[in-house]
């Protein structure tokens, strides 16, 4: 008889998947379940992509840290910024997606039941990834405060204790799409300077702001350069999903460590891949500012369409989520009835703790605005076979 290792006891699957595969292939469904866009990626990152397929130097396993021209633009991407150098050669390590590096973060600070901080809501493969290195994750709540989402403070300072080796972070977030202030990240920054800890810093979405909002790097802040895991990808911003390409900037004390840990769980990035990713980011135009007009106009039109319904617009990112338990439903249950309309969206049971539980998730980054259009009319038959009748579409 076969024996479930401990590590797996409380990891759950997505439900991504779930909902992806009830919405099966009709085109009519609005797909807000999973985080994907239709904004393509940068054409410099798509041709040397084609040609690094015949450069022999790309199906290597070497170097095992990343090409190095692709570490040095990291770098500079990083410093442009945060303002603060990091040597491409001792403080950077390319990975095969920031999946790898969050794990790989975690292994190389972490102990069996040493505690991660992480809010709730996150994103499920943060809170799973805590579990699996053998960590215990210590939730921070969220709240709704004049129309955002902000960080509780005072229960982020309570939430220290001796246990606790790291604070693990977005920003902005998904799915919540919420963006941390110059405040938040002071408190943040002093908790982890006053108690030795570790910052994971997420920054997969960090250039996707909405509404003129500032780009904040937490590195940049006194004492956080020697205590700040830097993990990113090509993933959001050049939207190169595809690619798996992904990163880790950190200082040289902690890098010997974070590269060992990559080089068993993850070995090297594919060659022809970096080769794209190299191309995006050292690009005139990587066509990000023109997605982020696209994005938040998606944005705007996902709140219009459900004005009304308990839901924060999202300040960054490409998600934002809905509290169904305000409405009297379960998520699941609300997710289940949209289907039934047309509409895939994801339940969050498991993408944190109570507050997570009460949410839906809106992925608004591939569908257009013209089929978005739809989904106040979808909603409100939804909501109508649940016993919902006190909103209607706009």
């Amino acid at each position: 008889m076969t024996v479930r290792p401990a590590r797996l006891a409380d990891v759950a699957g997505f439900s991504i998947d779930r909902v992806a595969t009830a919405a099966g292939d009709d085109p009519d469904v609005l797909r807000l379940e999973n985080l994907d866009t239709d904004s393509p990626p940068p054409r410099e990152a798509v041709e040397a992509t084609k040609a690094a397929v015949a450069d022999p130097s790309a199906n290597s396993y070497l170097p095992f840290t990343g090409r190095h021209d692709l570490r040095r633009a990291v770098a500079d991407r990083v410093r442009a910024r945060s303002g603060v150098e990091y040597d491409p050669e001792s403080e950077v390590v390319i990975t095969s997606s920031d999946g790898d590096g969050l794990l790989d973060a975690l292994l190389a600070v972490t102990d069996h039941g040493d505690e991660v901080i992480i809010t709730d809501p996150t994103y499920a493969g943060i809170l799973n990834r805590v579990l699996l290195a053998g960590a215990r994750p210590r939730l921070v709540p969220m709240r709704a405060v004049e129309g955002a989402w902000r960080l509780d403070l005072e229960e982020l300072a309570a939430s220290v204790g001796p246990a606790t080796r790291a604070i693990m972070l977005q920003n902005p977030s998904f799915p919540s799409g919420y963006l941390l202030t110059d405040a938040e990240w002071r408190e943040i920054a002093r908790l982890c300077v006053e108690h030795d800890l570790w910052l994971i810093y997420w920054a997969f979405m960090e250039g996707i702001v909405f509404d003129g909002g500032a780009v904040i790097h937490p590195a940049s802040y006194p004492g956080m350069r020697e205590r700040t895991i830097i993990v990113g990808s090509v993933s959001m911003e050049q939207r190169m999903i595809g690619w798996r390409i992904g990163w880790m900037v950190a200082p040289e004390a902690v890098m010997s460590d974070l590269s060992v840990v990559h080089i068993y769980n993850g070995v090297v990035a594919g060659g022809i891949a970096q080769a794209g990713a190299l191309a995006a980011l050292t690009a005139d135009d990587d066509g990000l500012a023109g997605c982020l007009a696209e994005w938040q106009h998606r944005r705007d039109t996902v709140c219009e369409q459900l004005r009304g319904l308990p839901m924060l617009a999202a300040a960054g990112g490409w998600a934002q989520i809905l509290d169904s338990r305000a409405l009297g439903v379960e998520s699941s249950a609300l997710s289940h009835a949209l289907l039934r309309h047309r509409v895939a969206a994801t339940p969050m049971t498991g993408w944190g703790g109570p507050i997570a539980d009460r949410h839906l998730r809106l992925v608004f980054s591939r569908e257009p605005v013209p089929r978005l259009e739809q989904l106040g009319d979808r909603f409100a038959m939804a909501l109508a076979d649940l016993g919902v009748t006190s909103w209607r579409a706009p």
